[in-house]
């Protein structure tokens, strides 16, 4: 089957992917996340910051999807058409490494939530022996779900994404009929330890940031989309939807428990809030909640890696192997899929006997996703200076200052962690350019961007791991 005989996807199942994609399990640990390190007030300018930079990146995307509607590409596409084949494949090889890696880290996080109860304590912290097989089992049964056909496995991400946003819904009606005024400015500009107001902002941030990805979903299955106004009013609905229930979780449960108490609690500290209002039931509630969320977030984020590495193969401009570009008889890129999911069996074993290095790829995994972003606000800031559009050299500036702060917060140390994987996507992509009988390089410039990404990948490997030892 042909993507152009499948049924396209309309504005309610790309919102619901923006959604899915974002709410996973961090909302679930984000009040105990954000007091620990800010008071309430630090919180809402933390906040006030992070919509104004997400909205730019936000619009960024809207705009390209508008801009460029021939383009089906998604975020791969708007890439590749500012910076060209060897640009554009690593924005997309990061965004799919990440993504793959995320979908590893919501299986630790599923089976570590069931290790919760009695009766699946075997499970542990979700790296156990018990953990890792009934995870790869998992995943396997949701690969075969995906396999009969794309749309089926949205029609499952709505009913899952629907599902989980029901307990979030609960939690916070009652805590707006709990909220108490006075606890909520209990240490309103927070306590000595916290540090200053612009520390416990900076602090807050970091949380801020992590929740928030997966905006740009919708753009990625732009070639399955009915319209290209299906693409962008999505991202801005996923955008708002996201943010309203973010923003309510954090702040509203400040005025439940004190900053101080909330800052001590266990996660996830949603379960132990809404404990305080409705008793018992509300926190094992919440815990179903999360485990359906996490379970909900495997499934987007699977589909987003196995889609943005057939976009690479697709055609005859791929920039990957063409194998990775074939489509099933039910239009699912069955090679992008198995090859997606036998990674993430990989690192789930690897989780298995060695957790401290899983966590680094982890961590790793987020800094990875926001290069991609970083390219596409530049993409908009060159097409910006080029026409002299004052509103786009706006938009384009605030999303790449943002977009660079972003990789700054998230650590130097794992943007050149990065680089190791970078390094190796050079062999897909130079196989991808043999497949065309194209030479290595199109332009002088990419040679000089893989020398430096290949150098810095070098100085990884020995300042993490020879030096050391």
């Amino acid at each position: 089957m042909n993507i152009k005989t499948q049924i396209k996807l309309g504005i309610l199942p790309l919102t619901l992917l923006v959604v899915g994609s974002i709410v996973g399990s961090g909302i679930f640990s984000l009040p105990q996340n954000m007091a620990e390190a800010s008071g309430p007030g630090a919180i809402l300018i933390a906040w006030v910051i992070t919509l104004f930079g997400m909205l730019m990146l936000t619009r960024i995307f809207q705009y390209l999807s508008i801009r460029f509607y021939k383009i089906n590409d998604g975020l791969y596409g708007y890439v590749r058409k500012g910076f060209g084949d060897y640009i554009g494949f690593n924005a997309a090889w990061g965004y799919w490494i990440s993504a793959w890696m995320s979908c590893t880290s919501y299986l630790v996080i599923l089976f570590s939530a069931l290790g919760s109860f009695d009766y699946f304590s075997y499970f542990g912290n979700g790296t156990t022996l018990p953990s890792v097989i009934s995870a790869i089992i998992f995943l396997w049964i949701v690969n075969l779900s995906i396999l009969k056909g794309i749309n089926q496995a949205f029609l499952l991400n709505c009913v899952v994404t629907l599902a989980k946003i029901v307990p979030i819904c609960l939690f916070i009606i009652c805590i707006i009929l709990a909220f108490k005024v006075d606890t909520f400015k209990t240490n309103f500009w927070g306590t000595p330890q916290l540090g200053s107001v612009a520390d416990q902002i900076k602090h807050t941030m970091l949380y801020t940031v992590w929740v928030y990805l997966g905006i740009e979903s919708a753009t990625v299955y732009a070639s399955r989309a009915k319209s290209i106004l299906s693409i962008s009013r999505a991202t801005f609905f996923g955008f708002a939807i996201t943010s309203l229930l973010l923003i309510c979780v954090s702040v509203l449960s400040l005025g439940i428990v004190p900053q101080h108490e909330l800052a001590q609690m266990k996660n996830p500290s949603m379960a132990l809030v809404i404990e305080h209002v409705v008793g018992n039931w509300g926190a094992t509630f919440i815990n179903i909640g999360l485990i359906v969320s996490v379970s909900g977030g495997l499934l987007s984020w699977l589909m987003l890696a196995t889609e943005m590495l057939f976009l690479t193969g697709k055609g005859n401009n791929h920039t990957v192997p063409s194998c990775f570009g074939k489509l099933n008889k039910t239009g699912t890129p069955a090679n992008a899929l198995c090859l997606t999911s036998a990674l993430i069996s990989i690192l789930m074993i690897l989780a298995h006997f060695y957790q401290s290095g899983y966590n680094i790829l982890i961590q790793l995994s987020t800094s990875m996703v926001l290069i991609p972003y970083l390219l596409s606000a530049f993409f908009v800031l060159k097409l910006a200076i080029n026409r002299g559009n004052t509103f786009l050299i706006f938009l384009g500036t605030a999303g790449s200052i943002y977009s660079t702060w972003l990789i700054y917060a998230g650590g130097v140390s794992y943007l050149l962690l990065s680089m190791i994987l970078y390094s190796v996507g050079l062999i897909f992509y130079l196989y991808a350019r043999k497949q065309r009988s194209l030479p290595a390089f199109s332009f002088i410039y990419d040679k000089i961007y893989a020398t430096i990404i290949i150098l810095l990948g070098i100085i990884a490997i020995f300042y993490f791991y020879v030096i050391p030892s």
